[in-house]
């Protein structure tokens, strides 16, 4: 078996910017290969030396040339190819032998890289794989915190080495630029971007995201202290960006959103749901909901207990009155059996006429518990409350046979409480006059929270005792059937 050769692009500098995929590789790789000069320094290594390891193989790829003359037969280009076909060849002999090879290059390795001369080489015969990185482009562009190109502009990338008339002509045709290799090439470059007229909007930067990094208007620069590892740089044109006043938090555009969290965590959330809480500059809440939505410093917590859901409705409609963006937080669905109405009805008084209340919806605690047991909710169903605190008890006793002598399935919200014990007896005992006690019935509580549990039982078994407020009942029609895999579901088709 061969090794496999990896070109590991390691950022402009900085050792965070190291990915985390070329960090891996290059702690585990058998021998880590580089290129440098002949004083033997390599910024590439530089910059990969938190992820090396004892006993790794180092291969030094020392060029015989840089920026000097050479007497090889072939000039210049001669002298690296050979130097590039010597360096493939070391290489071989490695990943012969089956060890892995990464190949190190500053920013990435196939922008102006001379890892490409060693993939061109080796990538045909052997398993090979590219791991890009941050360009000395995107660092720079960081560096002097201006954008290099939005919507339709235009971006190229220059080498410093092209004839100056070259230059100056594709500097006058582009949105944006980036020149490279500047060294030996400032002086050219620099006339380069005078004569195109654009000297006054270009950038220097020099060893970008590296501790000696320098930003300064390309006008500025003394060519005398120009490095290597420097480059020129013409952002976008677009100057909204920079002119625009400091943001403001909108006047006159407060609003209300409430917002259905579903019946636990994030998972249970909708997009549309994270959006509005995102987008808030208040939440407002019952405690243990508000507790479930994440805490962000720019924005404004106003908790409250429970049973003081018109108190929290006004609340959220005087700060949406102030200029507020509100999300009012409910559990489930706000509009079934929580906040929305709640909202709505001190809305509707003519204190906040005008505030606009818009309801994002969630998922049912109904739904939740349905889905865990498979789909007892698969035909016509009623939802119900057992809380007789903003109803008559007599209400509900009326909707309850309502719903047996109609035979359908039956979801109870508010089924028990420390001081509501007698309804959920009263319930089962009524539903018993017109189901039979073999009536398949599901107890979710704390669906999708960390004390979840689901039972299925029957109405003749049904223990009320086993029932607390946190607890959702759906109870089945004549057709709801439960399977040999306890899987519960109501068939589509009535009889």
């Amino acid at each position: 078996m061969t090794g496999r050769l990896y070109g590991v692009g390691v950022g402009p500098g900085d050792p965070e910017l190291v990915t985390v995929k070329a960090a891996r590789l290059i702690e585990t790789a058998d021998v880590v290969a580089f290129h440098c000069a002949r004083h033997g320094r390599s910024i590439a290594r530089s910059v990969a030396e938190p992820y090396l390891r004892d006993g790794q193989v180092e291969e030094q790829l020392v060029y015989p040339v840089t920026t000097e003359t050479t007497g090889h037969p072939g000039g210049y280009q001669g002298a690296l190819d050979e130097f590039y076909a010597d360096c493939a060849a070391r290489l071989a002999v490695h990943l012969d032998a089956g060890r892995t090879v990464v190949v190190l290059s500053e920013g990435d390795p196939l922008f102006y890289g001379s890892y490409m001369h060693l993939h061109k080489r080796l990538a045909p015969h052997y398993p090979t794989e590219v791991v890009p990185g941050v360009t000395s482009l995107s660092a720079a562009s960081a560096a002097a915190g201006r954008p290099l190109v939005e919507r339709e502009e235009t971006l190229t990338v220059l080498p410093g080495t092209l004839p100056g008339d070259e230059l100056a002509e594709r500097l006058r045709g582009t949105d944006a630029a980036a020149v490279l290799k500047l060294g030996r090439t400032f002086t050219k470059v620099r006339q380069a971007f005078e004569d195109a007229g654009r000297l006054g909007d270009a950038w220097y930067v020099e060893r970008a995201s590296s501790a000696r990094q320098r930003v300064v208007p390309l006008a500025d620069v003394d060519p005398a202290d120009v490095p290597y590892m420097s480059l020129a740089l013409l952002t976008s044109p677009a100057e909204t960006s920079f002119n625009a006043p400091p943001p403001e938090r909108p006047q006159d555009a407060g609003a209300v959103t409430v917002v259905g969290l579903g019946p636990a965590g994030r998972p249970w959330l909708t997009p549309e749901a994270q959006d509005a809480l995102a987008s808030a500059t208040d939440l407002v809440g019952y405690g243990p909901y508000l507790d479930r939505v994440p805490a962000n410093p720019r924005q404004q917590r106003h908790s409250s207990g429970n049973r003081v859901e018109a108190d929290r409705a006004r609340l959220a409609l005087t700060l949406a009155q102030d200029g507020a963006r509100v999300a009012v937080v409910s559990s489930g669905d706000p509009g079934v059996f929580a906040m929305a109405a709640a909202v709505l009805e001190v809305a509707d008084e003519d204190e906040f006429a005008g505030v606009p209340v818009q309801v994002v919806p969630g998922l049912t605690a109904a739904q939740a518990v349905a889905a865990r047991v498979g789909a007892p909710l698969g035909h016509d169903f009623c939802v119900l409350s057992l809380s007789d605190i903003l109803k008559p008890w007599g209400v509900i006793v009326r909707r309850l046979e309502a719903a047996a002598e109609a035979d359908l399935v039956v979801a109870l919200y508010n089924p028990s409480s420390s001081r509501r014990k007698h309804q959920l007896p009263a319930a089962r005992d009524l539903l018993l006059e017109h189901r039979s006690p073999e009536t398949p019935v599901v107890i979710g509580r704390d669906v999708g929270g960390p004390e979840e549990s689901i039972t299925v039982t029957t109405l003749g078994k049904l223990d009320p005792d086993d029932v607390d407020m946190r607890c959702l009942l759906i109870i089945g029609s004549s057709t709801t059937k439960i399977t040999d895999q306890g899987v519960v579901y109501t068939p589509r088709r009535y009889p």
